[in-house]
């Protein structure tokens, strides 16, 4: 029973702050690095770029999830290229939110770093 209050509670907070990133995303670094951020989870992306102004997303998607290993350097992995359009941003990355255990731990960690980094913006 908490640990759904605490996934719901989770994925409210992070669409509340997509939401709030997607109103500006050119006003902060960090809006940008937490939408590449989501894209790259959700695809398994690298080299992520996005064209707000023209609403594109540009990035390598990693073919074959199998050939990867995170305990080694990846030197070789066969990606392919793919650009995405869309209509609307925050609605594109609130797709792309799951709701998986692992993910609901790495958005976890996602919104502790933004809270983390907003308190010392704060601060200074």
């Amino acid at each position: 029973m908490k640990k759904d209050k605490l996934r719901e509670r989770v994925l409210v907070e992070l669409e509340k702050l997509i939401s709030l990133s997607c109103k500006n995303p050119n006003g902060s670094k960090k809006y940008e690095e937490l939408h590449i951020a989501l894209l790259k989870k959700y695809y398994n992306a690298t080299n992520v770029t996005i064209d707000y102004h023209r609403h594109r997303i540009k990035m390598e998607v990693i073919e074959d999830d199998s050939l990867y290993d995170p305990k080694t350097v990846n030197t070789y992995l066969p990606t392919f290229y793919t650009n995405l359009l869309f209509n609307n941003l925050c609605k594109f990355l609130i797709s792309c939110v799951e709701k998986d255990n692992k993910s609901i731990g790495f958005y976890t960690q996602l919104l502790n770093s933004f809270r983390k980094s907003n308190n010392r913006l704060e601060v200074v």
